[in-house]
């Protein structure tokens, strides 16, 4: 069990990802409805799937610590795949770039936290 945190809320990179994809949500709603099905809904799944693979990690940390670090894994790639579809929207001029940087930046962080939470699980 991560000594700092008892239950995947406490985690303040589940926090931060948790925050993030509600302002992604909201504002994927906004994009063309040709989009609604495809890149919207994309980047809704992967800004969520950094939340969700933590927390089923989290819980599984009680039988497997190999396990947690497989779920942060996935988290990893959940985020950097959230970089690759904020470049897409900000190419297609469906988020404004300054909204695209925030975006990025966040996602930026929270990938570096995800690492080094993958490094302190042995």
């Amino acid at each position: 069990m991560t000594p700092y945190a008892k239950k995947v809320e406490e985690l303040y990179v589940f926090e931060r990802a948790y925050k993030i994809s509600l302002d992604i949500h909201k504002v994927s709603l906004q994009l063309p409805k040709l989009e609604q099905y495809a890149l919207a809904d994309q980047i809704r799944r992967a800004s969520k799937s950094i939340c969700a693979n933590l927390a089923e990690g989290f819980a599984k940390q009680v039988g497997s610590r190999k396990e947690f670090r497989h779920f942060i894994l996935i988290s990893m790639g959940s985020s950097d795949e959230m970089q690759i579809w904020i470049k897409y929207c900000k190419d297609l001029a469906y988020f404004e770039k300054e909204q695209a940087d925030i975006f990025m930046r966040e996602y930026q962080e929270i990938s570096k936290m995800l690492k080094s939470l993958y490094n302190s699980i042995s």
